[in-house]
């Protein structure tokens, strides 16, 4: 079966376990594996494959970044009633290096609870590895938050690596909106093909445009990168800033650190990502990067640090 010929039923097959309420199509379309959910340790996996890799062989920042805002939103969650609402306030990610192909796991634990009922906050670390040991770490916020109206959630389904799950859905099967996705990803395929450019950028729509001492990149909006609210994933939301703000600097600049805030919900039918250098150093360069909806209102605030190689 041809790399391509594996990522379009891999689609197909996330489309199928998107079907089982509680989890969110980014979720299902890496396929993580919840290995051990507790507050105190909880760890949150995925294997790569060419779905998710970037251009340098390793696993794309938007894969990455929700492994890791799941894995801390899970053991914040993890002593909540299953199907508590959790939205991210604020998340870090601290890198020395992307992770290689293989399995990319995340070790988290929640720090505790700020404030009591509706509107409290729970506090979570992460350590992120690959085979060769760790990568980075990171810490993340989250608010308990009552879902939307006429809306009723449900606990996410702890699958692991290696279950069977529904087969991949035919064609013909599909509903509108899993068409939607379908037909999204078939895009994908055809500008990889024809750009050079790894299918997860055109999938995720992180395509961001370079100028002088600044990037930016409108993301489409669909339910490729929803949540299971129908917001943009958080963990999507943070890989667009990474991705944008690199671009702001030549490719001999790395992603060292990124710390969010996230200020609104991502909706409507494009985001903008617009990335600045505000300093530009020998060997260690700042850049704030802000992601705005359609309508102008501020959706995620961003400042992150890169390191010459």
């Amino acid at each position: 079966m041809s790399p391509e010929d594996r990522i379009r039923r891999r689609v197909l097959r996330a489309i199928a376990l998107n079907r089982t309420p509680g989890l969110h199509f980014p979720g299902n379309f890496i396929e993580l594996s919840f290995d051990r959910v507790a507050s105190g340790d909880t760890r949150v996996s995925y294997e790569t494959g060419p779905h998710c890799l970037d251009a340098h062989g390793t696993t794309d920042i938007g894969s990455l970044a929700v492994l890791a805002d799941f894995a801390l939103g899970t053991a914040v969650r993890a002593d909540l009633d299953p199907a508590t609402r959790l939205a991210t306030v604020s998340m870090t990610l601290e890198l020395g290096a992307a992770p290689r192909a293989g399995i990319v796991r995340a070790a988290s634990r929640c720090h505790g609870f700020v404030g009591e009922g509706e509107g409290r906050t729970g506090r979570g670390r992460v350590v992120i590895e690959d085979a060769g040991g760790e990568v980075g770490y990171g810490s993340g916020v989250f608010m308990v938050l009552k879902p939307p109206p006429q809306r009723t959630l449900h606990p996410v389904p702890l699958r692991k690596r290696g279950d069977a799950g529904p087969a991949p859905l035919a064609e013909r099967d599909l509903a509108p909106e899993e068409l939607r996705i379908l037909r999204h990803a078939d895009q994908a395929l055809e500008h990889a093909a024809k750009s050079g450019q790894p299918f997860i950028r055109h999938f995720w729509g992180f395509l961001p445009q370079a100028a002088r001492n600044a990037a930016s990149c409108v993301m489409p909006v669909g339910p490729h990168v929803g949540n299971r609210v129908g917001y943009v994933q958080g963990g999507v939301l943070l890989g667009l800033a990474a991705v944008t703000a690199t671009a702001a600097l030549p490719e001999t600049w790395t992603l060292s650190t990124i710390a969010a805030a996230f200020i609104s919900p991502g909706e409507g039918s494009a985001l903008k990502a617009q990335a600045n250098v505000v300093h530009h150093g020998r060997r260690v360069s700042v850049i704030r990067t802000e992601i705005t909806r359609s309508d102008g209102r501020r959706v995620l605030e961003v400042m992150s640090t890169h390191a010459a190689t």
